[in-house]
């Protein structure tokens, strides 16, 4: 055997001596070496070189190359190897946090902040949260929602109004399966993913921490019948279950004169009062269609009772309940738990353009529908420029622009070519009214924006603005109308739960896509 033939054996061996090292030390427990002590460790493999051949040399550059990867291997292992300790310590600590406060402040201070930063965020002014403390079981803490004082000056307490209400709580479940954990984070973070909540097969159930004391009997005027069915409702709730009834002033005339064996039930007398309804008030029974519902809504400036909505009138979007069943129906709501859909409303303010950008009211003007802007009697079309937070949308040029919830997709916002979509989606369509452009499509933006509808000065025409199909308000150049999510939703109860009630009322009540079936003998 040459000489050269010997080095080159002998550099074989210590090239494979080197790997079987490198492997112990990635999967045993020897430490890993450093990139300087590889690189000095590859030069050491070579023997000194005093031959002239070619391939020699090719084989000492080679191993050189080979020298410097295996120092940035090293380099590159012990810098994730750090990097993965600091991540992993960060998602450590940041989960310890996380349990401690979840620990000490409780779901009711979650719930109380978020609702203070959305009252001052829109400015509607409320009172102090009630501090009892979270409920301590599973499920969403609500008790506050329906029992903060709503805005406005404070006032003694009648002798003739029922004391505290009862509180309840509510649940997240999956077909009645009640989850265990608290569904206030929607998005977590965890080893470097986002992930978001599995929420949208989940509905929202309402149980109640003892007997409702206290119900709210809204119906519809003018109706033989709804009055009917009115003073039998009563005076089966109040002798069967004991039941306290409030009224409005005109069915509580009304019920007098019928009958002096009324005369226990309540009723207020001024705003001031029907203001301290929700602080009394555990529930609240429509008798009518849609549109007693949307005035029940409109009698709460801020949080809502439940509502039971009994349908009695054309169209029954948001009325499940027949009134035949009425017993039945009642005392499944009274005593079970049940399942309740979450309709989002829209606070209104309109801004002078004379007003520097002061609201024109104190209160704002909430909506369960929508909140529709025309150009009224004027034969010009309409000329608004729109704007999203502080991002500019589009001028409309037509015969107006409709501001949606979901709960209103099946009213207006349907007629002009919206879509329908379910109560409980977050969101705020934006729907044009007969645009003068072939490409003016439909919007549905997230729930949290804020819109802003201006008429410039140099408009042809004024506007009007109407919320719900009533309140109606002019809109000369320069005026605004903002339009956000009010923090008070409005409850509503399930017959079944909030999507069948949701596809029934659109079958039934809008026929959709009832068509005849093809026929079975077509062609082979």
């Amino acid at each position: 055997m040459s000489a050269d033939e010997a080095a080159l054996k002998t550099c074989h061996e210590r090239i494979n001596l080197s790997v079987a090292a490198s492997h112990q030390a990635e999967n045993g427990s020897v430490t890993t070496v450093s990139s300087k002590e590889s690189e000095e460790a590859t030069y050491a493999f070579l023997p000194p070189i005093e031959s002239t051949d070619a391939h020699l040399h090719e084989f000492a550059e080679a191993m050189r190359t080979v020298g410097k990867a295996l120092r940035q291997v090293a380099e590159g292992k012990a810098a994730a190897q750090a990097e993965a300790a600091e991540w992993k310590r960060k998602y450590e600590a940041e989960k310890a946090a996380k349990a401690h406060t979840h620990v000490i402040k409780g779901c009711s201070n979650c719930v109380k902040d978020k609702l203070e930063h959305l009252a001052t965020k829109l400015t509607l002014e409320t009172a102090s949260a009630d501090e009892t403390g979270c409920c301590g079981n599973h499920g969403i803490c609500s008790r506050q929602i329906l029992q903060d004082q709503c805005p406005g000056p404070n006032r003694k307490s009648d002798d003739r109004i029922v004391g505290r209400k009862v509180p309840f709580r509510l649940s997240w479940g999956s077909n009645g399966d009640k989850n265990g954990q608290h569904k206030h984070d929607f998005v977590s973070f965890e080893k470097g993913d986002i992930t978001t909540a599995e929420r949208s097969n989940k509905q929202i159930f309402l149980k109640w921490d003892s007997p409702p004391q206290t119900v709210l009997f809204v119906t519809k005027p003018n109706s033989n019948s709804v009055h009917a069915l009115c003073s039998e409702m009563v005076r089966w709730l109040k002798e069967h279950n004991n039941i306290n009834i409030f009224v409005e002033p005109r069915v509580s005339k009304e019920l007098l004169i019928e009958d002096s064996y009324f005369n226990f039930i309540q009723t207020w007398d001024n705003d001031q009062e029907m203001k301290t309804l929700h602080t009394k008030v555990d529930l609240i029974v429509t008798l009518g269609g849609d549109g007693t519902v949307l005035w029940a809504a409109s009698l709460f400036k801020g949080p809502v009772p439940p509502v039971v909505a009994f349908s009695l009138g054309s169209l029954g979007f948001m009325t499940p309940f027949p009134s035949e069943q009425y017993r039945e129906c009642l005392g499944n709501v009274l005593k079970r738990p049940f399942t309740i859909t979450l309709r989002s409303r829209l606070q209104c303010h309109v801004i002078r353009d004379a007003a520097k950008d002061e609201v024109e009211t104190g209160e704002p003007i909430l909506v369960l529908n929508e909140v529709t802007i025309d150009r009224g009697m004027s034969s010009y079309l309409t000329y608004l420029e729109c704007y999203c937070d502080s991002s500019f949308v589009t001028c409309v040029q037509g015969d107006g622009l409709i501001i949606s919830t979901t709960s209103g997709s099946t009213a207006y916002s349907l007629a002009a070519g919206g879509s329908m979509v379910h109560p409980q989606v977050p969101g705020i369509l934006f729907t044009p009214i007969c645009p003068h452009s072939l490409s003016f499509r439909p919007l549905i933006l997230p729930e949290y924006v804020t819109l802003r509808v201006q008429v410039p000065f140099n408009s042809r025409g004024q506007a009007w603005a109407s919320f719900d199909g009533k309140g109606r308000i002019q809109l000369g150049p320069g005026d605004a109308l903002i339009c956000s999510v009010s923090p008070w939703p409005l409850p509503t109860a399930c017959l079944v739960d909030s999507t069948t009630d949701f596809l029934r009322s659109i079958h039934e009540g809008l026929h959709w896509n009832l068509r005849k079936s093809q026929a079975l003998d077509g062609p082979a």
